[in-house]
């Protein structure tokens, strides 16, 4: 039992490494492709991979590739910044102590909500409904955490925040989510049993 208990974790170690390499290489490729990319929306695709892994290996282990993709985000505002890194990094012009609150804590809360939301409806639709709920939740959370704790820097009202969570790219992410969240847990968890 001890055996197999140590195979498990292993095994379970192993798999969240894949994640966070995954999470690496959409980071990196993500940054390459929208370097060229045409289009305005440039959906992230980067809280996939923790939203899959909280499922599949639970809300713990979650919660830590949530924390891992705050930490993706927290480095690339810090040694790449853009004009809005000053939401995610303390350590770049007009950043403070909240940047690392909308940096990690949504996306660990992100790592957490699909492994109960799956709970509930234990199938593909389940699946589907973890992903698309996260997606959004993500989004709301860092949009109104921006509102609530740089307002004064996004001259933002209440209406605009709605108006920017539901015309950026929260719904080709939400989408994305469903889809390869429904077409991808089923087949993990059918490997992993």
């Amino acid at each position: 039992m001890t055996q197999y208990k140590n195979k498990s974790k292993a095994s379970d170690i192993a798999i969240l490494g894949i994640f966070i390499a995954i999470m690496v290489i959409i980071h990196l490729l993500s940054r390459v492709i929208y370097s060229f990319w045409p289009f305005p929306i440039q959906p992230t695709l980067l809280h996939i991979p923790v939203i899959i892994g909280s499922i599949v290996l639970g809300w713990r282990k979650g919660a830590f590739l949530g924390f891992v993709m705050g930490m993706i985000s927290f480095l690339n505002s810090t040694l790449a910044p853009i004009p809005t890194s000053f939401l995610f990094s303390p350590f770049v012009p007009n950043g403070n102590i909240w940047s690392l609150f909308i940096a990690f804590i949504p996306r660990i809360i992100v790592g957490i909500l699909p492994f109960f939301i799956y709970k509930l409806v234990k199938n593909r639709v389940g699946a589907g409904l973890a992903g698309f709920t996260s997606s959004a939740v993500n989004t709301i959370l860092v949009l109104s955490s921006a509102f609530l704790f740089f307002n004064h820097q996004l001259n933002m009202t209440f209406k605009a925040l709605i108006a920017t969570i539901i015309a950026t790219n929260s719904i080709v992410e939400a989408i994305i989510a469903t889809v390869l969240c429904a077409s991808i847990v089923p087949i993990l968890i059918k490997f992993r049993s």
